[in-house]
């Protein structure tokens, strides 16, 4: 019998949460600014979620920029799981790295031991590793249950031959869960390299309103949020591939 896919579908705010419900989302990758990759909910954000007819793992990222963090960052870190947990969330998404671009294991052993009971995510600094398999080993040893991944690549479509040398060394012990430009028109070729799980925003860009909000910075271009016709779009690709 084979496994139904399962679309998680990463969102930013209250708008964003209810067209991914709407859409037919299996999961949540609940964020503040995506358009910086995604930083922590703040804890609003993270109740309103936990109210959710589907699961909802927080984004566990304190500031932008890259993922080599300091003890203060640590310390705020885990003050978020807490908060994660305290909300009811299901999961945390997680990851550190080394100036060099591999796993901090060290850090993410005290991360990982301060989200004991709920449900672990690598994100994708895994990207940045510079061995994938030896990285997907320490995932593996750490606890993480999927890989968030695009094979290092900053569209998952360009990262395939990664992705298939990802899966083949990861062999069912951990999910990889490819992300980044995944649409309903790219999701049967990467449920083709025998994952189960994809991550995709499923979002359109937004009019900017002019106005005072706009004239004083308070609004950023390119604004994007999710969208239920394309969630709907991309979970029905999924579910006839």
């Amino acid at each position: 019998m084979s496994i139904a896919p399962t679309l998680e579908i990463c969102v930013d705010d209250a708008t964003g949460l209810a067209a991914a419900i709407e859409g037919g989302a299996d999961r949540i990758e609940l964020c503040s600014a995506l358009a910086i990759g995604g930083l922590t909910p703040t804890p609003g954000l993270m109740a309103l979620a936990a109210k959710s007819p589907i699961p909802v793992y927080a984004m566990i990222r304190p500031r932008p920029g890259d993922f080599v963090f300091s003890e203060d960052d640590v310390a705020t870190m885990q003050t978020d799981i807490d908060a994660a947990r305290a909300a009811g969330l299901s999961g945390v998404v997680l990851g550190a790295t080394k100036a060099d671009g591999t796993l901090d294991t060290a850090i993410l052993q005290r991360l990982t031991a301060r989200a004991t009971g709920l449900r672990l995510t690598l994100h994708r600094a895994f990207d940045l590793a510079p061995d994938f398999p030896a990285a997907i080993d320490t995932a593996i040893d750490l606890g993480f249950e999927q890989i968030l991944t695009s094979g290092g690549a900053p569209r998952a479509i360009d990262g395939l031959d990664a992705l298939r040398t990802i899966i083949a060394h990861a062999a069912g012990r951990i999910a990889i869960m490819p992300g980044s430009g995944v649409t309903a028109d790219n999701a049967k070729t990467f449920l083709a390299l025998g994952v189960t799980d994809l991550h995709a925003s499923a979002s359109r860009a937004i009019a900017i309103p002019a106005g005072r909000a706009a004239d004083l910075g308070y609004v950023a271009p390119g604004m994007k949020r999710t969208d239920a016709d394309l969630v709907a779009a991309l979970k029905r690709a999924m579910t006839t591939a």
